[in-house]
């Protein structure tokens, strides 16, 4: 098969979306050597490079750059006619919006609704619009999870979805694991309103009022409300106990991991949660917001809270980091449950769509 990796929306920033296309995608590549991947990529970015080495991969440079959707998209609407005839592919994936009818069979990778969630009733509606073409124009969805996918079955019923798993690369991660020597809670992702980190420091400031000290760590780039954050931290006078980590990288975020005592994660909305299992992968308890995907992944053995209960938040991190039975219940359970995310095996289910797609 000749299959066409529209890989225009990727760049070098960190971002779960990246993650999983180099790694996934790399996997996906080197195990199926029988298919050729044309990898078409931004005017910006060498995103093929990610797949250095590959034989059966070919690097195509598009015009479309990779910042700006809406300018990208309309570039697209001339480029991509005219790419399809010239490339003959059996099978074309998107992995953004929006989507276009391709000429031959094609995929498209959904990793949440969130549009559909918006506070902005015009960006609702702008959300529901596109994404109903979407479901129209591509052959087979693929969704990070079940609760993913049953999301969009409800919003256009009658669409083919198959659910794919993001994943963890455990090796990265148990290679830095250490014994807890810094004795930290740590949050990891992009400081935005669906992160719910007005909860945990709402939290850590009740620990602290009942006169237990909990250090917070946040490592994450701002989504537009690291500036509430930090009013937050200072109205609470928490500031000598809450850390922002605005720009780390990965060998960063690795080694905070390998530090903490305790990884919470509070979201209010996610399609899938890659701390969850990075905290899985690095042997670390984990507390989570009582979601419907943080239960899918840890298959509702995982220690939770209502998402906007401080007080539960914080009896929930108070009963993890005093009790050692529960803590290594947790790890335990994580070390076993991580390996259902590696990306050889998700590879595998991916290759099975190609050939049910075709």
């Amino acid at each position: 098969m000749r299959i066409g990796l529209n890989a225009t929306c990727f760049d070098d920033r960190p971002s779960g979306a990246n993650q999983r296309f180099r790694l996934l995608y790399g996997a996906v590549i080197r195990r199926n050597p029988q298919h050729a991947f044309i990898v078409y990529e931004p005017a910006d970015h060498r995103i093929a490079d990610w797949f250095a080495g590959s034989r059966n991969v070919v690097a195509c440079r598009t015009p479309l750059r990779g910042h700006g959707r809406i300018a990208r998209a309309a570039a697209g609407m001339q480029y991509w006619p005219r790419a399809w005839r010239k490339d003959a592919l059996d099978l074309f994936e998107w992995f953004s919006l929006p989507v276009l009818r391709t000429p031959c069979r094609s995929m498209l990778t959904i990793h949440d609704l969130r549009s559909l969630h918006a506070v902005n009733p015009l960006e609702r509606m702008v959300g529901k619009a596109v994404l109903h073409q979407a479901f129209r124009h591509a052959d087979r969805i693929v969704a990070v999870s079940g609760v993913v996918r049953q999301e969009i079955e409800a919003f256009h019923p009658g669409v083919r979805v198959s659910v794919v798993h993001n994943g963890v690369e455990s090796k990265q991660f148990a290679s830095d694991t250490g014994p807890e020597s810094e004795g930290f809670i740590l949050a990891v992702g992009h400081i935005e309103a669906r992160k719910n980190l007005g909860v945990l420091i709402a939290a850590i400031a009740r620990l602290r009022d009942d006169g237990r000290r909990c250090r917070l760590v946040i490592a994450g780039r701002d989504g537009g409300m690291l500036g509430s954050i930090r009013a937050q931290v200072v109205a609470l006078d928490v500031q000598d106990l809450v850390h922002i980590v605005e720009h780390a990288d990965d060998v960063t975020v690795r080694a905070l991991y390998a530090a903490c005592t305790l990884v919470v994660v509070p979201s209010t909305y996610e399609g899938f949660g890659i701390a969850v299992i990075e905290a899985m992968a690095a042997g670390r308890p984990l507390v989570t917001s009582d979601i419907a995907v943080f239960r899918e992944i840890t298959q509702a053995q995982g220690r939770y809270f209502p998402v906007n209960d401080p007080a539960a938040a914080a009896a929930a991190i108070e009963h993890v980091c005093t009790d050692p039975v529960e803590r290594a219940r947790l790890v335990a359970y994580g070390t076993a449950r991580v390996r259902d995310f590696e990306f050889d095996r998700l590879a595998d289910q991916l290759a099975a769509l190609y050939v049910a797609n075709a």
